[in-house]
Order: C-alpha cells, then sequence, then structure tokens
C-alpha cells in the first residue's frame, strides 16, 4: 500500500514538469541503408546469439551481421519477416504472415529452416503476421493479431481473442499479453489471467512492459503515454514529453539500465528518458539516424543500441567513450581550440567561439546538459584559448580577445594571431607572447588587464608554435614551412638581441617540417625523423635519447603534457597517448592509439586538451571529440573473433561453412574433406566489438602450409590457392588498439589427394614403374647390343679398311713392280736393240777387212765371227724367254691376247708386246730388225686382225 501511495505521488507531484536540456556529448551514429546491407529498408525486430552475431527480421527475410559481412536468408515462403528471438540453445525463431519456425546450423554451419506450422492444429494453421516473439524458460510465444502460439516440448497450443492479441513481452521472468477490451494479462498455472483491466489501459494498445523497480513496472502505450503497474494497479506516469508521446506515439521500448528506458517513437526518433520521465538525450535524423520512425530497438551484450527502422539501421555508441560535442548542432563546424574556464567549456570553431555552461562535478564532463551560445564579438576563424592571469585568451584570424563570461574583449584587431606563451613563470606574469601572422607581438599585464600590444620581433614569419625558454633566456619559434628560430633575449628579457634560424648544420635532419615544443623540462623538436632534444652546451640538435625509444622516428604534428605526465599527441591524422602507468611489451610505457578519431581530425591544425583523464577534448572537422580516457581504457573489452563464411574459390554453390556453427559443434563437428580440385579456399571472419571496429585488426595462420601467424592488419578475408593434398587448420584472431586479443577461432579441413596421388594410382604407379623398369633394362640391352654391333661393324670396317688399304698397298707395289718390270723390260729390250746394233755395226765393220785379208785363215776366222754375230743378232731364243717374262709382269698378256685371238702370228704378239711397252716405230723397227715403214705395216694389219675401227687407239685398246 505504501508503495502504491508513493508512485501515486511521484506520478502526480509533477517531479518532471521541465524539459531538461540534453547532454552535450553524443554517441557517435552510424547508419546502413538497404544499399549497404543488401536487403529491404523495413526492420521489424533485432537479435543477438551468444557470439554477438546480430539478427534483423526484415521485409526480405532474415538478416545477419557478425560485424564485417552483411548476409540476407529470404524467408521460405517470401513473406515479410516480422518478428526475430533467439533462445538458449541457438535456435533463431522467426514469425512472418502465414509462417513461424526457426533456423539452426547445420553441420556446415550454414542456416537451415525449420517450420513449426506442421505442430499447430490444421485449424488454425491460416493466420497474419506474427508482430512479436517471447521466451520465457522452455515456452516460446508467438504472437499475431488474432492468436498467440505457445511452443513447448515440441507442442503448440493456440490461445484466440475476442478483439486482438495487441502486445506480448517479458518482464521480471514473466510473459504479459494485452488484450484489447481486456487488459494485461499474464501466463499463470497453464492459462491466460487477467493482471490489470483498468479501462485507461484496456483500450490503449501496450507497446512494452518493463522492469522498473522490485513490484513495479513500466507501460508504454502506443498513444497514451507511460504507466506505472504496481501489482495490479495502473497509475499515470506525467512527464513533460507527453505531448509527444500523444501525438508520434511510442512504437517500442526497453530498459537500458535501472535508470534509463529507450523510446523508439514514430517521427521523433529515439528518447532516452530517465525513470522519472525526464528526456536525457535525443537521437534523430538529424544525428545521424536513417529516419526518425523506430520499429525495433536492441541493447547489445556491450550495452549499445541497435535500431531498426523505417529505412535501414543504425548503431549508437551508447556505452562508448568517445563522444560528439557540436556547438552547433545545425553546422557541425570544425573546432581548433577548447578550454573550461570559469565552469564553461569553450570550443573556438571556424566561425566563432561557443560556450556552454558545464557541471565539473560529473566525472564526465560531456554528460552535462547544457545549450551552447555564440560568445559576441568572435565570428570568424579562431586558432587558440589559452588560460592566463585568470584570464582566458582567444587567438583569431583577425586579432587577439580576452574573453568574460560570454562578450569578449578586444586586446587589438587586423592582425592574424596564432597563440599565447606567458613570459613569466610565475602564477602571474607581467608579459605575455603572442604569435601571430608576422612574428611575435607583446602584451603588458597591468592592473588586470592586458594592455600595450607592440611588435617584439624584426623577423617578419607566421609563428604557429613558441616556446619560452627561462633557461636560456630565449624564445623558440617554429612553423613546418619557415623553420625554427632561435631568438636571443636581452638580459631584462624585453627585446631580441639575436635571431638564428637552425637547420642541419644545427643538427636537424631537415630544416622544414619541424615543430617546437617545450617537454619534461627539456626543448625538443618534433622532425620528419623522430623527436631530437636541444644541447645548450654544444648548441646542437641530437636525437633525443629519451623519446626516441618512446616515439622511434614517427613524425609528429603535436604533442601535450597532461598533468599526470602523459604525453598526447597527434601523428598523420592519428591521435594517441604516451601512458607511463600501462606497462606493455617490456617498457615501462604503453602507446595507445585512437583509430577511430582518424578521420575526424583537422589535418595541419591538431588540437589536443587533456583536462583530465575523464576529459580529453580533441579538435575536429565536425564539432568537438571528448574522450573519457578512464572509460576507454574499461571498457576495452578482449575481442572476440568470429569465423564467417569459407567457400571454394571459383566453384558455385561453393559454401564449405556458413559461420554459425556452435562451439560445440566445431569441436565434434565433422572435418571437411574437399576433392583435390576444390584447393582454393577463401575465409571470412570478423569481430562483433561493433564499437570498436576501427581498432579490430587480425592476425591469421593456415597450419599445414605456413608457420607463423601474418602481420596484424584490418583485412577480414583471406584466400589460399593451389593447396596440396594434406590436412590443414585454419586459424584467426583479433585484437584491439590495446594489445588485447582473443581466443582464436579454427576451421580444419582435408584436401583428399588428386587421383594421380590415390593408392590405386601409386599401384598403377608402381606397376608402370616396374614395367618401365623392365623396358629400361630391355632399353639398355638394346642399346648395348647397338653398341656392340657398331663396334663389331666398326671393327669389320676397319678390317676391310685395312684390307683395302693392304689390297691398296699391294696394289700400289704391283704397279711399282710392274712399273719396275716394265722398265726392266724395256730396258733389256733396249739392249737387246743396242746390242742389234752393235752387232750389226761390228759385223759391217769385219766384212771389209775379209775382203782386205790376205790370209785365208784369217779370213775364214773373220767370217766365223761374222757369222757368230749374224746368229747372235737372231732374237727367237730370246724372245721366248721375254714372252714368259713379259706374261708374269702383265698377268698373261700375250697369252691371254693369244686365246682371244688366236689368229695372230708370233710377230703380231711380239708387235703387241712392244706396244704395250710403249715403244716408238722406230724401236719396234731395230728390234724387229726391219724399217719403220713395214712397223707401220705391221701395226695396220694388226688392227684389222683385233677388227678395231679407226676411232679406238690401238695402244689404249693394248692397255685394256
Amino acid at each position: 500500500m505504501k508503495s502504491i501511495i508513493l508512485f501515486i505521488l511521484m506520478a502526480f507531484t509533477g517531479l518532471s514538469v521541465v524539459k531538461s536540456q540534453a547532454p552535450i556529448g553524443i554517441p557517435q551514429v552510424t547508419s546502413f541503408r538497404g544499399l549497404d546491407y543488401g536487403a529491404g529498408d523495413q526492420n521489424w525486430g533485432i537479435a543477438q546469439d551468444k557470439n554477438g552475431v546480430l539478427f534483423f527480421a526484415n521485409n526480405e527475410g532474415l538478416l545477419t551481421f557478425n560485424g564485417m559481412y552483411w548476409k540476407l536468408y529470404p524467408f521460405p515462403n517470401k513473406t515479410i519477416v516480422r518478428s526475430v528471438k533467439i533462445d538458449q540453445t541457438g535456435r533463431i525463431f522467426v514469425g512472418a504472415q502465414d509462417e513461424i519456425g526457426y533456423y539452426l546450423p547445420n553441420k556446415n554451419g550454414v542456416l537451415m529452416y525449420h517450420s513449426l506450422k506442421p505442430l499447430i492444429p490444421k485449424s488454425n494453421r491460416q493466420f497474419a503476421d506474427v508482430w512479436n516473439i517471447e521466451i520465457i524458460g522452455n515456452a516460446v510465444y508467438f504472437r499475431t493479431m488474432t492468436k498467440i502460439f505457445r511452443l513447448i516440448n515440441d507442442k503448440i497450443n493456440v490461445y484466440d481473442t475476442s478483439l486482438s492479441w495487441f502486445f506480448i513481452g517479458e518482464a521480471n521472468k514473466e510473459v504479459f499479453v494485452h488484450e484489447i477490451n481486456i487488459g494485461i494479462k499474464t501466463w499463470k498455472d497453464g492459462k491466460w489471467i487477467i493482471r490489470c483491466n483498468d479501462p485507461r489501459i484496456t483500450n490503449s494498445a501496450v507497446t512494452a512492459i518493463l522492469p522498473y523497480s522490485r513490484d513495479t513496472l513500466l507501460v508504454t502505450t502506443l498513444e497514451n503515454g507511460l504507466f506505472l503497474l504496481v501489482g495490479d494497479k495502473l497509475i499515470k506516469k506525467k512527464t513533460t514529453l507527453d505531448k509527444i508521446f500523444y501525438n508520434d506515439r511510442i512504437n517500442r521500448a526497453i530498459q537500458i539500465n535501472p535508470n534509463l528506458y529507450a523510446l523508439g517513437t514514430t517521427s521523433m526518433g529515439l528518447l532516452i528518458v530517465d525513470r522519472n520521465g525526464v528526456l536525457q538525450q535525443q537521437f534523430s535524423h538529424a544525428d545521424g539516424l536513417s529516419n526518425n520512425n523506430i520499429r525495433s530497438i536492441l541493447l547489445d551484450h556491450h550495452r549499445n543500441l541497435w535500431i531498426g527502422l523505417d529505412n535501414g539501421i543504425s548503431f549508437i555508441a551508447f556505452s562508448s567513450a568517445i563522444k560528439h560535442i557540436y556547438p552547433d548542432k545545425n553546422k557541425q563546424i570544425a573546432s581548433y581550440a577548447s578550454r573550461i574556464f570559469e565552469g564553461k567549456l569553450y570550443i573556438g570553431t571556424s566561425n566563432g567561439l561557443f560556450s556552454a555552461s558545464v557541471d565539473l562535478n560529473k566525472s564526465d564532463i560531456s554528460t552535462s546538459k547544457a545549450n551552447f551560445l555564440e560568445v559576441t564579438n568572435t565570428k570568424g576563424q579562431t586558432w587558440g584559448l589559452t588560460e592566463i592571469n585568470n584570464h582566458l585568451l582567444l587567438a583569431k584570424e583577425d586579432g587577439a580577445f580576452d574573453v568574460k563570461g560570454n562578450e569578449a574583449k578586444v586586446l587589438y584587431k587586423d592582425l592574424g594571431t596564432w597563440l599565447y606563451k606567458p613570459m613569466g613563470g610565475g602564477a602571474l606574469t607581467e608579459q605575455v607572447i603572442t604569435g601571430t601572422y608576422t612574428g611575435l607581438q607583446m602584451l603588458d599585464y597591468k592592473n588586470g588587464e592586458f594592455v600595450n600590444n607592440r611588435s617584439f620581433s624584426s623577423l617578419n614569419e607566421p609563428l604557429r608554435f613558441v616556446v619560452v625558454d627561462k633557461k636560456i633566456n630565449c624564445i623558440w619559434a617554429s612553423h613546418p614551412y619557415r623553420g625554427i628560430f632561435k631568438m636571443d633575449l636581452s638580459v631584462d628579457g624585453q627585446s631580441i638581441i639575436k635571431t638564428s634560424l637552425l637547420t642541419e648544420k644545427d643538427g636537424l635532419p631537415l630544416a622544414l617540417y619541424n615543430y617546437i615544443f617545450a617537454l619534461k623540462d627539456k626543448i625538443v623538436a618534433a622532425t620528419a625523423e623522430g623527436i631530437y632534444e636541444y644541447d645548450v652546451k654544444k648548441k646542437k640538435f641530437y636525437v633525443s635519447p629519451y623519446f626516441r625509444p618512446i616515439f622511434k622516428k614517427m613524425p609528429l604534428q603535436c604533442l601535450v603534457q597532461d598533468k599526470e605526465g602523459k604525453l598526447w599527441f597527434a601523428s598523420d591524422k592519428k591521435i594517441g597517448v604516451v601512458d607511463f602507468k600501462r606497462k606493455s611489451g617490456g617498457q615501462n610505457f604503453s602507446i595507445v592509439e585512437f583509430p577511430e578519431l582518424k578521420r575526424n581530425i583537422v589535418s595541419g591544425f591538431e588540437n589536443i586538451y587533456p583536462y583530465d583523464d575523464n576529459n580529453i577534448f580533441i579538435g575536429a572537422n565536425m564539432g568537438l571529440l571528448h574522450l573519457d580516457y578512464k572509460k576507454y581504457a574499461a571498457n576495452m573489452y578482449k575481442p572476440n573473433v568470429i569465423l564467417g563464411r569459407v567457400q571454394i574459390i571459383g566453384a558455385t554453390d561453393s559454401v564449405l561453412f556458413g559461420g554459425y556453427l556452435t562451439k560445440e559443434k566445431k569441436q565434434k563437428g565433422d572435418l571437411a574433406k574437399l576433392p583435390h580440385k576444390f584447393n582454393s579456399l577463401h575465409f571470412e571472419f570478423g569481430s562483433t566489438l561493433f564499437e570498436q571496429k576501427e581498432n579490430i585488426e587480425f592476425s591469421y595462420y593456415l597450419k599445414g602450409f605456413e608457420d607463423t601467424w601474418s602481420a596484424w592488419n584490418s583485412k577480414s578475408e583471406k584466400d589460399y590457392t593451389n593447396l596440396g593434398a594434406g590436412s590443414y587448420i585454419f586459424y584467426v584472431k583479433a585484437r584491439n588498439n590495446l594489445g588485447n586479443e582473443s581466443i582464436p577461432a579454427s576451421y580444419p579441413f582435408t584436401i583428399r589427394p588428386a587421383w594421380y596421388e590415390s593408392n590405386v594410382a601409386y599401384m598403377i604407379y608402381f606397376i608402370m614403374f616396374v614395367f618401365l623398369l623392365y623396358l629400361l633394362i630391355k632399353y639398355q640391352e638394346k642399346q648395348h647390343r647397338k653398341v656392340q654391333d657398331r663396334l663389331r661393324q666398326k671393327h669389320q670396317l676397319e678390317l676391310e679398311r685395312n684390307e683395302q688399304q693392304i689390297t691398296k698397298l699391294q696394289k700400289k707395289q704391283l704397279e711399282v713392280e710392274v712399273e719396275f718390270k716394265n722398265k726392266e723390260l724395256a730396258t733389256t729390250t733396249m739392249h737387246l736393240v743396242q746390242r742389234g746394233k752393235l752387232l750389226s755395226k761390228i759385223g759391217d765393220e769385219l766384212l771389209p777387212m775379209v775382203k782386205q785379208t790376205t790370209s785365208q785363215d784369217t779370213a775364214d776366222d773373220l767370217k766365223k765371227v761374222i757369222r757368230l754375230l749374224n746368229e747372235a743378232k737372231k732374237l727367237d731364243n730370246d724372245w721366248d724367254q721375254f714372252a714368259i717374262h713379259f706374261d708374269h709382269v702383265h698377268a698373261n698378256f700375250l697369252s691371254n691376247l693369244k686365246d682371244r685371238y688366236p689368229n695372230l702370228s708370233p710377230g703380231d704378239l711380239k708387235l703387241c708386246a712392244y706396244l704395250k711397252l710403249n715403244l716408238s716405230s722406230k724401236e719396234i723397227a731395230q728390234l724387229l730388225n726391219i724399217t719403220p715403214r713395214a712397223v707401220e705395216v705391221s701395226r695396220y694389219r694388226l688392227r684389222k686382225k683385233l677388227s678395231l675401227t679407226s676411232d679406238v687407239n690401238l695402244f689404249d685398246f693394248l692397255l685394256k
């Protein structure tokens, strides 16, 4: 009774009578259109499984998202999926028009639909859209406008209504329904019993029943606002938003935490209200939603919001440590400076200075509720904000200003100013240096005011970075495209006595692209090659032994040291921090980068303002970024990794793994055994750490093919081609920017040997090898025989050649002998001729002596001698000996001639012999003791006997 009275008082005392201002910090909103996820525009329900995968009831089917990849499962009956819910076993229940059922992955991880319609009694199998699904314990409830189906133990019971079932939902482990004209009912003892039949609720369409306190529920209605249900009593919850609730309707509602609720409206977007009905935040199309008509809401595992809309899906990083602050929400202009001063947050933008009162008692200042106002007299480009002597000084494109409250007083005009630096080191400084477009200026501080602006240097350069170095009484200044200048001061510090431009000869790696800073009591130059320190004694820069191990050769454009000694930096559009309280990799510090900020930084004008660990303000191209570093580090959940689709490259219907196999099935699942022709695979993977999507990197490793994990990268897919036969396991893991790694996911598979690598093939190879070996042996034998034959032939040819050579030599020798014999015969013949001549001459000489001698004896002796000489002249006896010798030399020439021509006389044969010896007619005449004329006649007769024609030479004939 006390509780009822308390809530009646709360409802009617008007605790929420004034519309609250919205928090200045807005979480990142990311929207997806139908073209992005490849499905219909409207999304009627959202669910999330244990692995973090999201499921959307979409106009075109069941839509899934694993953080990297979208996948649509068209519904079997081609109708709109209106509802989705997942039970503890992983069954994904869906409701559509005239159909209910569930999806469950098969052994290959592909979602397969299982219809529950056969379990419905035949008389109730015709029904309209299933708008809601609720799961309580083992019971699953499906709501249509006219029926509720209750599934338990593979049995479905049907509950009809006389008018309409408008709502079903769960709160405090109870299931509630709203039956028009009846009221709110709950399931108890196997039936629906009335919980509240208050007339205000019977005809009000209930859209949500949510936990409120131990014995109280919050009831949202379509057109009548909010109610509190205490037991069976209904109490109207009056709020300052009632007009919105009455006119724009509440479609959906969920509880975010015990104090916050998210209400989805038809045209005002998403409203975040507290338990008192006070608006805490609103998200609409202006904040990044696809549109303002909310169809479904989900609070995911990391307490971020997913919104199903009439025209897409939106993600609100509600629990993120990073928020956007827009001083002008409509314009979302860039910010270049920020400062908290006297309870206000000031933001210097590209079009003036804005301020808002903030609650400094809040650890997260971005949750302060306020509206930004433009500071008067500050329109135009702003560059810097600096607090000096309890004054907030504003640097602008057209001068210097002293900001007081919501007004800015001009210190000087028409001179673009970058920044301010105090000359003194105490709580108050009497002089301030300003870096301007044309060098340095000086302001005096007198009587609580800045006065007497004057030029302080003859250096006519834009100086964006200035450091006052009291140790060596100088001013350092730099511009990335002008260089670093060292300006030595006079003893009283009232003038510059020397200005030096430092270049490579002064130790810098380059003369340009250098930024001067004072950090850790050191003057340092951030160069393109890392950080260099200035050595006062050597008057040169050198590689910093302190900063080089930290930043290595990282080019830095901004360096800020916070109150706790952390170093905040900007490098090539990346924002990070060196945290000396967090050790990493054996170092006494860790570097944390914020990849999600990279796209938002104003390049070239990076600005970081670390107010404290909960409030880091960063200049951005749209508004101001707020980082709660403590929350960021605490929210860095260990990422998970989900193996998505695995498919064969280049083959149709080649999905091997659909990405939805449960852990238990993975451990027990069948090992994929692939034919060798499917040896090229494509792997997809992702992480459902949605708010850290920009921070997630992956590493993968194929056991059986690779020896080490790949380098970390943001790619969420990997291809392997032309893998050999064998067993493999694909591993993939994820990590975030803090170095937290996930447990690896794995997918084992085997590639079977090609047909030419099978056992049968190897048997054939063996037989072929034996056969080829046999052929090889036979071939070798044949080749050996051929070699032997060639050797024999060669030997035979050598023998024949030798025999021919011998024969040739013998013939040559024979020819020589014949020639010699011929010469000998010729010599003998000539000798006979000469002898004949000599004997004839002797006979001729003796014949006169016979006539002259007186002595008969002498005459007789002389006659006797003459007679002997005449006998010696006859060659007949010599001829026989000559013929025998001649036939021996000339292969029986005379005998063969005689046999062939038997009519030849002995004289003819002699003539033939002499002709073969190539004797002249004169020589033959002497041998035959006839005249040369007689020789010619004998030759003529011989031709006739040999039957030679006139064209045949007698000598040539005899030679043949």
